[in-house]
């Protein structure tokens, strides 16, 4: 059985990468912006990424450079070591993803995206999945999973049967998705996998919104997600366009 997304996730905005804000001291993706969207009453996008003792960490990025004040691949780094390393504009070092989930507690909603760790979407996935898995075991709140790559998808559905998982969708322009394929990208573009990895929701790039398939999907019982809208006006489009919520930044939603 497929498990259905909670309706939590369709009754609130979800604040994407938490409710970050540099000016505020609130980097993405850190536990002071997870702690705003649950004062707020938000519900929570967050990434998780594979540290190198294989700890599911709370991180957009593949390499450190962007977000912190170090150099390399996170993945080359243990858990202890990626804590002590802060996050650019905050106070806090980067989280694992048990201390966000403490954080959160199950006051909101909380969206998991698992980052690709192939490199082109492909099979060479499972460390990440399975801490992932491990880290939700015993976790109460409503909380899914959803990724990019379809077998990240197939993984948490046999690793954690009971979490909502969805697929994360994207119109796929090759020129954003570099080092991927071109191939993979054009079969990717029309979502072939839903059925297959077991999903039970999306979350679509919100300007490819539009697509047939995203409809056809719809009309099927797939709760339709979007990501990324930051602004009121772009809102209001997602959700004329068939969006059952959004993934929000940068504006109240």
């Amino acid at each position: 059985m497929i498990p259905a997304l909670p309706a939590a996730f369709l009754a609130r905005p979800i604040a994407h990468r938490a409710l970050h804000d540099l000016g505020a001291g609130r980097p993405e993706n850190s536990r002071a912006a997870v702690r705003a969207a649950v004062a707020a009453g938000y519900g929570i996008e967050i990434d998780v990424q594979l540290s190198l003792d294989g700890v599911a960490m709370v991180f957009h990025d593949h390499d450190l450079a962007r977000l912190t004040g170090a150099t390399g691949a996170l993945a080359q780094r243990t858990a202890a070591a990626l804590a002590a390393i802060g996050l650019r504009h905050g106070t806090e070092g980067i989280p694992t993803l048990v201390q966000v989930l403490a954080e959160v507690a199950g006051k909101v909603p909380l969206l998991i995206e698992v980052k690709d760790q192939d490199g082109a979407l492909g099979p060479a996935i499972g460390a990440l999945e399975a801490a992932t898995a491990a880290a939700l075991a015993g976790y109460g709140g409503p909380v899914a999973v959803m990724s990019f790559n379809p077998f990240s998808v197939a993984a948490m559905a046999d690793l954690a049967p009971l979490v909502p998982r969805g697929l994360t969708t994207s119109a796929y322009d090759p020129d954003d998705w570099a080092p991927v394929p071109v191939a993979v990208c054009d079969r990717l573009r029309d979502i072939p996998d839903y059925d297959r990895s077991g999903a039970g929701f999306i979350s679509h790039e919100a300007h490819d919104l539009a697509r047939p398939r995203v409809a056809a999907l719809k009309a099927q019982g797939a709760r339709v997600l979007c990501w990324t809208v930051r602004s009121a006006v772009a809102e209001a489009a997602a959700r004329a366009a068939g969006a059952d919520n959004v993934t929000f930044e940068g504006y109240a939603a």
